[in-house]
Order: structure tokens, then sequence, then C-alpha cells
């Protein structure tokens, strides 16, 4: 710098009580300093320099980031902070003015002060202080002591009305329904259904699920639908343990939407933080809504860098069309009210207003999971998962466990992406993914210690949401423990809850114990009841069929499609029909177990379907077919655990077997030992039953002629009641089992082995190929 430049007067922009100070980089309020970021810093000398002009948000940014190419939301969290330090309020921006679909504008008055009138204020300002220090002492204690109330005071409003939130690990936040002044539905429910996906985001936030919300309603006496207005939301708050509630507004201003966003601390009510936002267009008030919810979570104490891993905007990580994101927020909360079936239109509607909407299609699939629709759970779950560039961090998670769940059915991949969903968000709550750890993934590789420890958590956080119940039941019954199974049905039922495979597990529960005349009173309360009629009638024609009563067991089996038809879950219906067919093959019935795998092949293809039905053919003889269904199970299903380690084993194993190849049986059948004491796709829902490997591999040992092996097989298969459940192979094993002590010339055990079978078989029509060469042995042995 030149003599003659150094010497330049040097100028200060003023307004209000405040000073900028361009070569220094300072603001000045009062002579005091007021913290900015360089970056905040010089937004403000622009606006400053600008004032009462228009200044573009693509000129600020090129004047701030000369070089450097940034988002449009570093300019915004940067004006927020801007008109933070000003003092300015969400709903009285004095300085900073922003001007719709343009930029922003700098409202006050600017004065440009040389430096030396700033040196002759600071010199009579010393002056002033040195004539009161001349003064009288007891002038200057009180001036000392004025001055030392004014920073009290100060501090004080800071602490009480300034100080941002700040939340820690163990502060949970419930949402408020917005209140919406705009006179459009569109905005009802679809708005805080935003806000949770915005929030839900953030490893560092907890947001109180809305199951959780639901049963607090119930607690309160009020509708599990109730709107959440600020008093209600409070009061959950107070009651669930939660820090504070965040109540959202909407309001039209002319043409333009006026967003707001208030923090209240539910214990003292007092007010933690403020938001505001416009939206130019109703087409921009996803995207204004993603702004304040970011800003809330820095407010909140969440870092710069957490924020700015964790967060897509609101409209890519759901859908741009607020129609659609109305009918999914609808949607959710039929889910959780009236469950799967009655919500599936509104996710459908979802997905026609939206064909990209990755998360309508993930509940679908879902859905269609629990309703036993296997076949359009995979197809939407992988248009979900090919669609998840549409969606936030957590939902993506929730995509891919449910993609590796039912569409490449790889059960173990989908643990460890709960695993891994859970160590990224651990306060994750709707769904929580290590309560889906006690689901599926987890019983069908057989951790089910894991499924009674989560479901155990699960019940204790939420004991009015159906699924801990069922997962922990589900436990207990396959691992032969029908008590304890007994003991959560009835805690179930004791809070009213129900699902239609409730009623199917007490049947076969009390089929296990013997218990014939509270079978006959549970099939009469399934009766009329959509889905757990069906179910029942399907699980009454297996238990006829395991007492060899087959005209009844083909009759009940019959009412069971029928039901499943008019219920519209036609897989279900192909499925019982499969299931048939397994029963007439494995009793010498082979011309009607080669029609009913037909039929049920004819209807569909599923991975299930095709399982049992190659079952059917392979104890019916007809081993080109089975081995057909296996090839095409190993081709359409590379990944899946159950085909893997279950069904294409078994039915390999089998028509080695039948082709007189028990040793490439047997070795076809080791792959089936990492899952055999697992559940199968049909087992899961009592629709027939595990541990095929096991008999067929018995078989194989048989042909072997090495009984003691055999023997062990066909015990496991005794042992393990609750894994076969009603499945015919649990009374042929008797059978089996007295064919073992024949061949090791144990007649005695062989005795008793067939008088067993003959016991379970006294009703059975007489007819039955298998009875009859049954009986045939047994008189040899007497």
């Amino acid at each position: 710098m030149s003599a003659s430049e150094s010497q330049q007067t040097k100028e200060f922009y003023e307004f209000g009580p405040f000073r900028v100070d361009p070569e220094k980089e300072v603001l000045l309020r009062a002579g005091q300093p007021v913290q900015l970021t360089p970056k905040t810093f010089q937004i403000l000398l622009v606006l400053v320099r600008h004032h009462k002009e228009v200044v573009t948000k693509d000129d600020l940014m090129k004047a701030v980031w000369p070089d450097t190419f940034v988002e449009e939301a570093n300019l915004s969290r940067n004006i927020f902070m801007l008109r933070k330090a000003l003092g300015e309020t969400p709903q009285d921006h004095q300085y900073v003015l922003t001007v719709p679909g343009r930029g922003y504008r700098f409202a006050e008055t600017v004065r440009l002060v040389p430096e030396q009138q700033v040196n002759i204020v600071a010199a009579q300002h010393s002056k002033v202080q040195v004539e009161v220090a001349e003064t009288k002492p007891w002038i200057t204690w009180i001036a000392v002591a004025a001055v030392v109330l004014v920073a009290v005071a100060v501090g004080t409003f800071k602490l009480f009305v300034t100080r941002p939130l700040v939340l820690t690990g163990k502060d949970t936040v419930v949402l408020a329904d917005f209140a919406n002044s705009t006179g459009d539905p569109v905005f009802d429910d679809t708005l805080r259904q935003g806000l949770a996906v915005e929030l839900q985001q953030s490893p560092f936030l907890e947001i109180l699920s809305d199951e959780r919300v639901q049963q607090t309603l119930r607690l309160m006496g009020r509708p599990k639908d109730a709107r959440l207005t600020r008093e209600i939301a409070r009061e959950i708050c107070e009651r669930t343990g939660s820090t504070a509630i965040l109540v959202g507004s909407i309001a039209a201003l002319g043409s333009q939407y006026v967003l707001g966003l208030q923090a209240q601390n539910c214990n003292t009510g007092s007010i933690l933080d403020r938001e505001q936002g416009r939206a130019a267009r109703r087409e921009d008030v996803l995207d204004t809504l993603s702004q304040m919810a970011r800003r809330f979570r820095r407010q909140a104490g969440e870092s710069f860098a957490t924020v700015e891993k964790h967060s897509t905007h609101l409209w890519e990580a759901t859908t741009s069309s607020l129609e659609a994101l109305k009918a999914y927020s609808t949607a959710m909360k039929v889910l959780l009210s009236s469950g799967n079936e009655a919500s599936n239109p509104l996710f459908e509607r979802a997905v026609e207003l939206d064909p990209k909407f990755a998360m309508a299609y993930a509940h679908l699939g879902l859905n269609y999971t629990t309703l036993g629709e296997w076949a359009l759970a995979r197809e939407n779950t992988t248009k979900a998962w090919q669609l998840r560039g549409h969606a936030s961090d957590p939902e993506k998670f929730f995509i891919e466990f449910n993609y590796e769940r039912e569409a490449t059915g790889n059960l173990e991949k989908a643990f460890r992406t709960l695993e891994s969903w859970a160590q990224t968000y651990p306060r994750y709550e709707d769904p929580d993914p290590r309560l889906l750890m006690a689901g599926l993934s987890a019983k069908g590789t057989g951790r089910w210690e894991r499924v009674i420890e989560q479901a155990k958590k699960d019940i204790a956080i939420r004991p009015d949401a159906v699924f801990g119940y069922g997962n922990l039941k589900d436990a207990y019954f396959f691992l032969d423990r029908f008590d304890d199974a007994e003991q959560v049905l009835q805690q179930a039922a004791a809070r009213k809850l129900e699902a239609p495979g409730y009623l199917v597990f007490r049947y076969n529960i009390a089929f296990l114990k013997g218990e014939k005349e509270r079978m006959d009173r549970i099939a009469t309360l399934a009766q009329g009841k959509r889905g757990a009629e069906q179910q029942a009638a399907n699980s009454q024609a297996l238990v006829a069929a395991h007492s060899g009563q087959l005209q009844r067991a083909h009759q009940l089996s019959s009412r069971a499609r029928d039901l499943a038809r008019q219920e519209g879950t036609l897989e279900a219906a192909a499925r019982y029909q499969a299931v048939e067919a397994v029963w007439q093959g494995l009793y010498g019935n082979a011309a009607a177990a080669r029609k009913n795998a037909t039929a049920a092949l004819a209807d569909s293809n599923g991975r299930d379907i095709e399982y049992a039905a190659g079952l059917a053919l392979g104890f019916a003889g007809d081993v080109a077919r089975t081995e057909v269904l296996a090839a095409d199970l190993e081709k359409r299903f590379p990944e899946d655990t159950f085909a893997r380690f279950t069904y294409v084993p078994v039915l390999r194993g089998l028509a080695a077997v039948s082709q007189g190849r028990p040793t490439g049986s047997l070795e076809q059948l080791q792959n089936a030992i990492p899952y055999e004491l697992a559940v199968n796709g049909l087992d899961i829902n009592l629709c027939l039953g595990g541990l095929h490997s096991a008999y067929v591999r018995g078989e194989a040992y048989l042909a072997m002629q090495r009984p003691f092996d055999a023997a062990a097989e066909f015990d496991k298969i005794l042992k393990h009641r609750g894994i076969v459940g009603a499945d015919p192979i649990g009374a042929l094993a008797h059978l089996q089992l007295g064919r073992a002590f024949q061949m090791s010339n144990n007649n005695p055990a062989a005795r008793a082995a067939y008088a067993e079978f003959l016991k379970l078989w006294k009703d059975a029509d007489p007819d039955i190929p298998i009875l009859k060469q049954a009986k045939a042995e047994y008189a040899k042995l007497q």
C-alpha cells in the first residue's frame, strides 16, 4: 500500500446499534464484537453495501464463493446465522428480508461513517469516562453497579431466552401435527410426515415413533388417531419422558406460504427454538420444510458435518408430489390403526401419483409379505430397491433390508444390514432395526435366542404393539416351549391384541398338546375372520392328514383354497393345494399328488409353491419334474437362504434317493445342515412343517442299510415337534423309525414304533397305500 493510499480515509458502515468494520471483518454491537463466521460476514458486507437493493442469490454466492461451486443450502444456512446474530426472530426480519424467487434485501438504512468521526466519538466517550472517574466515589460505584446489573440481565436473558437448544443422547422429541390455516387439505398430516422423514435422517435425534404415540393416546383415553395438538403432544411428551415437542404451522400469505416450527420444553413450557421459512409456491413447501428441519438439527446440537452427511432433500428423499405424500402419510396412519390390507390401497395410490416413490413401494412389499403374497412382495420390494436413490439414508437401510429379505431372500445379508443400520442410526425407532432383528431374518437362520432377546425388548418398549408378542410366540413355539408360547398369546389377548395367525398358533399348540376339544373351539372362533379362517382350515386339513383322514383333509383344504380365492389371496390358494399334493405323495396316492401339484403350479410359480410341488412329485415318483423344479429354484433364487439351504438340497436329495443313489442324496443334503432347525417359508406360517431334510436323509440311510443313522434322523423329527408341527412326516417318522429298528433286528422297539403309528392312524381312511403297507409289515413282527 502506498503512503497516499494509507492516508486515505477509512470508513465504517452503521445501522441501528451495529457497526461494520470491513478491514478487520468485525461486526460490533454497542461496541462489543458479535461472532460471525468469515462467510457470514462477507454476506453481511455485500448486503449493507447494496442496502435497499435486491441482491440475487446467484450474485451473493458468486461474491462470497467466487471460485467454488456450492449448493444454495449453504447460502440459506449463512443467512440464517446472520439473522440470528442480528437478533432477528422468525416472525420479525428487521434487517435481512427475503425477496421470494429472487434473493435478499437489506431493509435498514445504512450510514457510511468516516474513521475520524468514529475516533471523535470514541474520544468523547473516553472523556466522559475520565470525568466520571474524577467525580465523587459513590457515583463511580453506582455506575459500576449499573454495568454489573446490565451484564447480569443480559446474561440471564441469553440463558433463558436465547440459549440454543442442546439435546443429549437420552432425549426424545415428539412431533405435533401442523396447524394448517391455508384451507388446503393436502398439507394435513403431510407436513408432519415430511418433518419426520427429515429429522429421522439424523443419527443424533430420536423422534418418538407413531406406534408409541398411539399407545400413549390409548393410555390417555383418547382415540389412537386423535389430532396431535400442542396440548396433546405436550402431554404425550411428559408421559413418555421425552424432552421437547416440535409444533409446526403453515399459513397462506397471498400466493406464498409461511411455515413455522417451534421447539418447546414439555416440562417447563419454555420455547427452545423457533424456525421460519417462506415458500414462493405450493411446490416449494417441501424444500422450505427441509431447510427449516436442518436448521433445527443444528440448533439441537448436531454438528454441521453430521447434518451435511446425513441430509437428503425431502422432495428427493420421499416425493416431489404433495398429493403422493398425502396418500403415503395417510397410509402410514391406517397401517398402524387398521393393518396391512387396509393400508394397501393408499400405498397403491401414492405410487400411482408418483411412480418413483421408493418408500411407498417398500411398504407395499412388506404388506404383501405379511399377507402371504410372496410374488407381489418381491415385485414391490424390487421396485423400491431400484428406486432407492429417492430415499433418505435410514430409508435406504430399510429398503435394502426388505430387498435382501424378500427379493433375494438372503437372510444373512438382511440380518447384517439390520446390524449396520442400528450402528449407523442408534436412535432410529420407526421402524427400529434392533427390533426387526427378531423377525424372519433371525428365525430363518435359526437365531432363536436373539429372537427371544429382541422380542422381549420390543414388548417392554411397545407393550401395545402386536409384533413383539408375535415374534416371541414364534420363538417359543418352534423351540417346543408351548406353555411359554401360550402365555405370550394370553398377554397379547389381555391387551386386546390379535392377529390372524394367533388363532392358528393356538390351534397348533392345542394339537401338539393333544387337546381335541380346545382345537374345536379355536376352529369355531376362526370362522368368519378374514385371513384367520383360511389359515385355520389349512391347519385342520394338515391335522386330518396327519391322522390319515384324507377325505376330510381334502374337504378342509378345498375350503381353505375357496376362502383364499374369495379374499383375493391367490398365491395362498395355490400354496394350500401344493400342501395337499405333499401328503398325497407321501402316503402313496401318486395320481392325486401329481394332479394337485400340477394345478398349484398352474396358478403360481412362487418359491414355496415350487418347493412343495417338487416334494409331492418326488414322493410320487415323478423325479424328472422334481429335478426341473430344483433347477428353476436354483436359477431364480441364487441367494435365497430357503432355496439354497433347504428347498434345492431337499428336492435333489429326494430325487437322488428315488433314483437309487442314496450316497448322492446325502451329499446334496449336507447343504441343509446349517439351517435345519430354522424355519422356512412354509413353516413360518404353519402352512406345512420343517425338517424334510431329516426325513429324506433318513430314507437315504435306510436305502444304504444304515439303520442306526436312519433312526437318529427320524428321532430328530419326533424331538422337534414345534419345527415339524402338523406336517405328515411327524406321523410317518414313527413308521420309518419302526422300519429302522426292524432292520437292526430290534423287534421290540420296532413293534412299539409301528404300534404308535397305527394308534395315530386308528381312524384313518382304510384304502391309503402306506397304511396297507404298515399293517402288513407290523403283522410280520408279531
